[in-house]
C-alpha cells in the first residue's frame, strides 16, 4: 500500500471514529438533536469578532437564522457597520469550509449559511413596525410545527427584530401564541433597546418564556483587563492571540478584529471584545448541560431567577434589589460597578467569575478550531468524548455513598486526565462534599449530605494531552430524597 493511500485511509478511519464517538456519548448530540439557534446582531465590532468564532462552531448548532438588527448603539445613520457587514465573514468561511469538513462533516455549507443570513429591522433604535426579511424568517421558524425542539433566540444587539416577528404572530396567528412561546428560549446581551419591556414582556410575558439577560458578558468585552485574573488574561494577550488565532490560520481567522495597538493600555493583537459570544457559548454541547437551567452554569455564565420567567446575574451585594425594568448599561450591576473604577475590585471580579472561569477552556477550544481551518486531521486536536456509567440525573438518599464512574475516548489517541469536582455554586445543597478517588481516575465517590429536597452537582472533567489541550465535561445531578 502506498504511503499516500495509507494516509487517506487513516484520516477516513479517524473521521468515522469521531462520528461514532459523538453518537455514543451520554446525552450526546446527533445531527437532529443539535441546539437550534437564531442570532440577531447589530454588527458592532465585537459582533464581528463573535461571528468569526460562531462560524467555527457552526457544526454544533442547527442555525436557523443570522439576522442583522439594530440597537441603541447601532442603526442606520448611527455607527452603522452596513446592511451586509456579515458578508466578508461568510465569504471567508467558504474559503476554509473544505478544510473544516475534514474535521467534522457536520459543518453546514456556505450556501446554506448564506440562505440563513438576512436583514432585519435596522432603520432606527427599537424600530419594529416594518415587516422585514429577518423578522419573517423568525416567524417562519417559530410557526414550523415539524420540529418541536426549543429555539434559542439570541439578541447580540436590540430585541426589535425579534419583537417584530412576535408581533406578526400575535396579529396573524393569535391562537398559536402559546404553542410558539413554549418553544422559545431567550438569551439577551443586555436589553439594547426598549422593545422587550414595551412589547415582548407585556404581550408575551404571560406565557413564561425562559429569558436570560446577561451582564456577565462584560468579563470578555472591551474592559477585560480591569477585572479578570492574570492567569485568564494570558489567553487574551497579544502573544497568545497571534500564535493561536490571528496568524497562519486561514482567511476567516485573519479577519478577526483584535486590537490594532492604537488603544491605550492594549497591544497590537490583544483580544478586543466578544461581548456577544456568551449567547452562543451557552448552547455549545460540551457536557455541562447548562441549557437545562440557567442557574446550573456553564460556558455562557450562570444566572438567578429574579421574577417569573427572567434570569439575571447573581448579585451578592447585601440588600440589593434588581430593577423592575431594563437590565442594561444604565442599570446592570456590573456595568454600574465598573464605572466606579475601583482598582482590583474584588466584588466585581467575583461577580464576573461565572463567565471568566471558563476563559482558558474556551480559548483553547477556539484555537483548536482555528487549526481546523488549515491543518489536516492528523495535524490538529479534537475533543475527547466522555461516557458516564449510570444516569446523569439520579435520586440519592442522605448518607448514601454515591459511586461515580466514567470512561473516555479520544479520536487522536491522546492521554486523558480525569478531574471530579463539585459545582457548588449550582447546588441547592449547602454542604461541601468530599469526593474520593476510588482506585483510579475514572472512579470516585461521595457521601450524600443530609439535605432532603436539595441537589448536588458533580462534574467529571476530562482533558486531553493534545495541543491545544481540549476539555469535555459531564454533569451528574444528584437529587436528595
Amino acid at each position: 500500500m502506498s504511503s499516500h493511500l495509507y494516509h487517506v485511509l487513516k484520516i477516513r478511519f479517524q473521521l468515522v471514529l469521531l462520528a461514532l464517538l459523538l453518537l455514543g456519548q451520554n446525552d450526546s448530540l446527533v445531527a437532529s438533536d443539535k441546539p437550534r439557534v437564531i442570532v440577531t446582531s447589530d454588527g458592532e465590532i465585537d459582533d464581528e469578532c463573535s461571528i468569526v468564532r460562531f462560524l467555527l462552531y457552526a457544526n454544533d448548532f442547527d442555525i436557523e437564522g443570522i439576522i442583522t438588527s439594530s440597537s441603541q448603539y447601532h442603526a442606520h445613520g448611527h455607527n452603522w457597520a452596513g446592511d451586509d457587514w456579515a458578508q466578508p465573514y461568510l465569504a471567508a468561511y467558504a474559503k476554509v469550509y473544505p478544510n473544516l469538513i475534514k474535521h467534522d462533516p457536520r459543518y453546514p455549507t456556505p450556501e446554506f449559511l448564506q440562505s440563513r443570513t438576512l436583514l432585519g429591522n435596522v432603520k432606527s433604535e427599537g424600530e419594529m413596525d416594518e415587516v422585514t426579511a429577518g423578522s419573517q424568517r423568525i416567524v417562519e421558524v417559530l410557526l414550523d410545527e415539524s420540529d418541536e425542539r426549543p429555539i434559542w433566540i439570541q439578541a447580540w444587539g436590540g430585541t426589535n427584530t425579534i419583537a417584530r416577528a412576535l408581533k406578526t404572530i400575535e396579529q396573524q396567528h393569535p391562537e398559536k401564541m402559546a404553542a410558539v412561546a413554549k418553544k422559545i428560549r431567550f438569551y439577551f446581551i443586555w436589553e439594547q433597546d426598549e422593545t422587550y419591556q414595551n412589547y415582548i414582556r407585556p404581550h408575551w410575558g404571560k406565557y413564561g418564556i425562559p429569558t436570560i439577560i446577561s451582564d456577565q458578558f462584560i468579563a470578555i468585552f472591551y474592559h477585560w483587563k480591569k477585572y479578570i485574573p492574570t492567569d485568564q488574561k494570558t489567553y487574551l494577550a497579544s502573544s497568545w492571540m497571534k500564535s493561536n488565532i490571528l496568524e497562519n490560520h486561514g482567511l476567516l481567522c485573519s479577519l478577526y478584529k483584535a486590537h490594532t495597538g492604537d488603544d491605550k493600555g492594549f497591544e497590537e493583537g490583544d483580544f478586543r471584545s466578544e461581548g456577544d459570544s456568551p449567547a452562543f457559548f451557552y448552547n455549545i454541547p460540551n457536557g455541562l448541560r447548562s441549557d437545562e437551567s440557567p442557574d446550573w452554569g456553564g460556558w455562557g455564565g450562570r444566572f438567578v431567577k429574579v421574577r417569573e420567567n427572567t434570569w439575571l446575574d447573581p448579585v451578592s451585594e447585601s440588600g440589593y434589589q434588581y430593577p423592575m425594568g431594563r437590565w442594561f448599561s444604565g442599570s446592570a450591576w456590573g456595568r454600574q460597578r465598573l464605572k466606579k473604577e475601583i482598582p482590583n475590585d474584588a466584588e466585581l471580579i467575583s461577580y464576573l467569575e461565572p463567565q471568566w472561569r471558563w476563559i482558558g477552556d474556551l480559548q483553547n477550544d477556539f484555537a483548536a478550531r482555528a487549526d481546523w481551518c488549515v491543518n489536516e486531521f492528523t495535524e490538529a486536536n479534537h475533543h475527547p468524548v466522555i461516557k458516564v456509567n449510570g444516569d446523569l440525573t439520579r435520586n440519592v438518599k442522605p448518607g448514601e455513598v454515591v459511586q461515580l464512574a466514567a470512561t473516555a475516548t479520544d479520536p487522536d489517541d491522546d492521554e486523558l486526565t480525569f478531574r471530579w469536582w463539585q459545582y457548588s455554586e449550582a447546588d441547592s445543597a449547602a454542604a461541601t462534599v468530599t469526593i474520593k478517588k476510588d482506585g483510579s481516575a475514572e472512579r470516585a465517590s461521595f457521601i450524600v449530605p443530609s439535605e432532603s429536597g436539595k441537589d448536588v452537582h458533580i462534574i467529571v472533567e476530562v482533558t486531553d494531552s493534545g495541543i491545544p489541550a481540549l476539555v469535555r465535561y459531564q454533569r451528574i445531578v444528584c437529587n436528595i430524597e
